[in-house]
């Protein structure tokens, strides 16, 4: 009632019991007359039981005795519905529940998957709408154009030891390192 655990000091108590005081007294809360008086009652009651010492002390041993009973009566529920699995201790229960996904979780799988369809639609789209080829193959699978008279270009094949990049040095290195003249810049 008081909202406190078992370990408050009587100071705890005393300003808890100050505070909830102000929130049923029958004078200072919107509670309907009959139950605010009720919970102002319960309340007083409450403080009364847990100032006195004596009282305390046996409040919390009813308290113990209560909850080893609720102890008790799960533990034969438990024992009974824990299957042991094959690597599973006998201490450790296994954990097969299975449970429906809430509302929140469905909504959130939903904006998920909306947001990957539209970042795959506006991700071709502006590929579409630059012009590039959505259905090319790679740069390893193509082919080089036929060299020579039938592309226009009249410029000799580069021997198969050439460089895959130019160098630093500029293209007269380049025409140096393969033993060709350098050509005038």
């Amino acid at each position: 009632m008081l909202r406190l655990a078992t370990t408050a000091t009587a100071q705890e108590l005393r300003q808890a019991f100050r505070t909830l005081s102000k929130l049923y007294h029958p004078d200072t809360t919107t509670l309907p007359a009959a139950e605010a008086e009720q919970q102002f009652q319960r309340l007083q009651t409450a403080y009364t039981t847990l100032s006195d010492p004596d009282s305390r002390h046996a409040y919390d041993g009813q308290l113990r005795l209560l909850e080893l009973q609720k102890a008790a009566a799960l533990k034969p529920a438990t024992a009974r519905t824990a299957v042991p699995s094959q690597g599973v201790s006998s201490g450790q229960r296994a954990l097969s529940a299975r449970r429906a996904l809430s509302g929140g979780e469905w909504f959130a799988l939903v904006l998920l998957g909306a947001a990957l369809v539209c970042s795959l639609v506006l991700g071709l789209g502006l590929a579409w709408w630059r012009g590039a080829d959505l259905l090319a193959p790679p740069a390893s699978v193509q082919t080089a154009p036929p060299s020579g008279d039938a592309a226009g270009d009249e410029r000799p094949a580069p021997p198969s030891d050439a460089p895959l990049q130019p160098s630093i040095a500029g293209p007269g290195a380049m025409a140096a390192a393969v033993g060709s003249e350098p050509q005038p810049q």
